[in-house]
């Protein structure tokens, strides 16, 4: 049965429209001088770029898998530009513009789907949290965190990114729950790209998703996943009235996945190509270019220097996954206990002496 193409909704917060016309909006308004939004085009072009390298990477072999953002951006860079230095992001597992946004060397992500490391990096040093592959239960996290951070009276906010297939699971009904009771100062921005892997919208819920909010008493709101400047917007205010006190909000950026799920996947034997064409024309990155060409605020000059910019980030991730070292066998076992552990001293000492078992052990 043919999936019917999403229209745009006629709910949603609007500040660019797909020509690149700025558009005012009641609730919501965005002073965006041309440095911001110099500095927004330029990084949606770079986390796309790298995201491109990071599927040839795989391809090639060099990687075990890549969940792709491709259609994603505008979502991911306006809310990443809506934070302040001090609040927290509880990502998902193909959040890499926000990561690039909060400065995270972007071969830790790469590490990760390489296999080199077990996805590890120091949180505090951007105040982005690991990835979480297991869907939804980083909803817990950051409602639990933010929790925290209001009893400290701390004076920031968490951002928890998930998607809309994440809202099927439990974990992220406890999450608002929680959330609303306690008024944690957490924003849940669900990316809604339409797909949870092959499952449309419509197999997943019968409203819209930002409406779920009001029945744990919360605000939702919809807003144009692919225009960068309602992203930031939105997320803005949603940030600071939950850094005031005023608890949970519930953004629902709507956008698409122009790509496969991941590496593993092919959308062609779910997806109807019409779907994707029409979402094309909404590309988030192409209707912030034409603003910017309409105000006169990119010359060639301009976005010759995004795109060198660009290629530079993507060789220096090809250079770098392909240089990774392998771990030692023995890691797995690290940093399990601060101060050490005699069961995980007897795993060790097993497993030497298991490797040790094999012939020519003795020459490696």
């Amino acid at each position: 049965m043919a999936h019917p193409i999403p229209p745009t909704a006629p709910d949603q917060v609007q500040l660019l429209t797909p020509d690149g016309r700025r558009v005012a909006h009641p609730d919501y308004r965005l002073d965006a001088g041309p440095d911001l939004l110099r500095a927004l085009y330029r990084d949606m072009t770079v986390a796309r770029r790298i995201d491109a390298e990071g599927i040839t990477l795989q391809r090639q072999g060099e990687l075990a898998l890549w969940p792709s953002l491709l259609g994603q951006e505008a979502a991911q860079v306006g809310a990443a530009h809506a934070l302040a230095g001090d609040d927290h992001v509880f990502p998902s597992y193909r959040d890499h513009g926000l990561a690039l946004c909060r400065g995270l060397d972007t071969l830790k992500l790469f590490a990760l789907f390489r296999g080199v490391s077990n996805g590890g990096w120091r949180s505090a040093e951007h105040n982005f949290h690991l990835y979480t592959l297991v869907i939804g239960s980083q909803t817990l996290h950051a409602t639990g965190y933010a929790m925290g951070a209001a009893m400290e009276d701390a004076g920031s906010a968490v951002l928890v990114c998930f998607g809309d297939g994440a809202t099927s699971q439990g974990d992220v009904s406890e999450a608002f729950n929680f959330a609303a009771v306690y008024d944690a100062p957490v924003v849940f921005f669900c990316q809604n790209n339409q797909w949870a892997i092959s499952e449309p919208n419509h197999r997943q819920t019968r409203v819209p998703i930002h409406q779920r909010a009001a029945g744990f008493g919360f605000p939702g709101v919809r807003v144009d996943g692919n225009d960068v400047l309602a992203c930031l917007a939105v997320t803005r205010a949603a940030l600071e009235r939950a850094r005031t006190g005023q608890g949970p909000m519930l953004i629902e950026a709507y956008t698409y996945r122009m790509g496969a799920h991941t590496t593993s996947d092919d959308p062609t034997r779910y997806r109807d190509a019409a779907e994707v064409e029409e979402w094309t024309r909404r590309d988030p990155i192409a209707r912030l270019r034409a603003h910017l060409e309409l105000e006169g605020l990119a010359d060639a000059t301009f976005l010759a220097g995004v795109d060198e910019a660009a290629e530079a980030a993507a060789l220096r991730v090809r250079q770098g996954v392909r240089t990774m070292a392998d771990p030692r066998p023995e890691a797995i076992f690290d940093h399990i206990h601060a101060d050490g552990h005699a069961l995980v001293d007897e795993e060790r000492a097993e497993f030497r002496a298991y490797q040790a078992s094999f012939a020519g052990a003795e020459s490696r």
